[in-house]
């Protein structure tokens, strides 16, 4: 189930010509080119809700851990292979199911087989306050120049979603580390989506130092920035008076027109860093020829050496929901991306269909 601040509402079907169109503002960064992915069809969805069994240490039962549905994964590239990280809920509980993070591995890219068990998960430890019981979600990971993965995931626990962060040696042991932000001032902040900077080495995606620090995106209503020196602890770029400073917002009369949560990690580029995002087209200010509630994928570009300051951005979405596995679903009208690697020459794009299913995109 999608965590908003702001009910999903569903209307009219949208003008397909404004969405055709994609004309986008021309970026000011000297010979950079916007992004464009093409859905894989005959792959698609190329991952779907199963009857895998778990034994859940909090509930004391056997669970369908991913029986009702499969959504917004992770992506890298290990030993060759393309190892997703997805989110993936049961039918139990006062939540609409809890979220777990299961494993998938895929030889090409597109086809993937499971392991039965989740490799992530609520337990009867430090963090369950914060955990249970609506569970862990939405992962994004990246490597350390070391070798090391580090994953920010969303902790539900039925009020706040909060952003914390967790690290494994090889994406199926992994150590908590808790609160990307710490117990203290920003302890019960509404923080989601944590997209770290990076850069491509062959087919990994490193985390990058700019100025000395590592830096991440994080939001949905807003988009805002941390840094940190260890990628585990995270200090929040503030405000004149104290609060999280917005690097980019929603717009009137646009796909985001009120929301905008970042997709897969951001990557270092010549020309600037690209951030991919996700958008949503809601409320008073909404674009009128796209239905309301639709979410739809943008991409940003900010400054090399200030990673805060936005330097473009596009004006129509480059992706959005055409498939009925697309169109319906837990939420109607989603693709939300938020798993991006090099892989045999081309980049894959995994996203989210209708919070229950997930798909593939390439670009060569």
């Amino acid at each position: 189930m999608r965590r908003s601040t702001t009910p999903l509402l569903f209307g009219a079907m949208f003008l397909a010509t404004s969405f055709l169109a994609c004309t986008t503002q021309a970026p000011q960064a000297e010979s950079f080119s916007w992004w464009t992915f093409q859905k894989i069809h005959e792959a698609n969805p190329c991952l779907m809700p199963g009857d895998a069994l778990f034994d859940c240490p909090i509930r004391g039962e056997t669970i369908a851990w991913e029986a009702k549905d499969v959504f917004n994964p992770a992506a890298v590239v290990r030993e060759g292979k393309v190892y997703m990280i997805y989110r993936a809920e049961d039918t139990v509980g006062k939540y609409a199911g809890t979220s777990r993070l299961g494993l998938a591995i895929s030889d090409d890219g597109m086809t993937f087989r499971k392991e039965a068990l989740p490799v992530f998960f609520p337990d009867n430890d430090s963090l369950k306050k914060y955990e249970w019981e609506g569970g862990v979600e939405d992962p994004r990971i990246v490597e350390t120049p070391e070798g090391e993965y580090v994953m920010t995931y969303t902790a539900y626990d039925g009020v706040v979603a909060r952003l914390l962060v967790a690290t494994s040696p090889d994406l199926r042991t992994w150590t908590k580390h808790g609160l990307a932000f710490g117990e203290g001032k920003y302890r019960d902040l509404w923080s989601k989506s944590g997209a770290i900077l990076c850069e491509q080495s062959e087919e990994r995606l490193v985390a990058r130092r700019i100025n000395g620090k590592y830096w991440m995106y994080f939001g949905d209503k807003q988009l805002h920035i941390a840094t940190s020196t260890d990628l585990i602890h995270w200090a929040i770029k503030e405000d004149s008076v104290g609060k999280p400073a917005a690097v980019m917002s929603y717009r009137k009369g646009k796909f985001d027109s009120d929301l905008v949560e970042p997709g897969p990690p951001a990557l270092f580029t010549p020309q600037g860093i690209l951030l991919i995002y996700n958008g949503r087209n809601y409320g008073p200010d909404q674009d009128p020829t796209i239905q309301t509630g639709t979410y739809s994928a943008g991409q940003a570009l900010f400054a090399l050496t200030q990673p805060d300051s936005l330097i473009n951005r596009m004006e129509e979405p480059f992706f959005w929901p055409e498939a009925d596995y697309e169109i319906e679903g837990q939420v109607n009208r989603v693709v939300f991306v938020q798993g991006l690697v090099p892989f045999q020459g081309k980049w894959f794009l995994y996203y989210g269909t209708a919070d229950s299913k997930i798909g593939v995109a390439k670009r060569d």
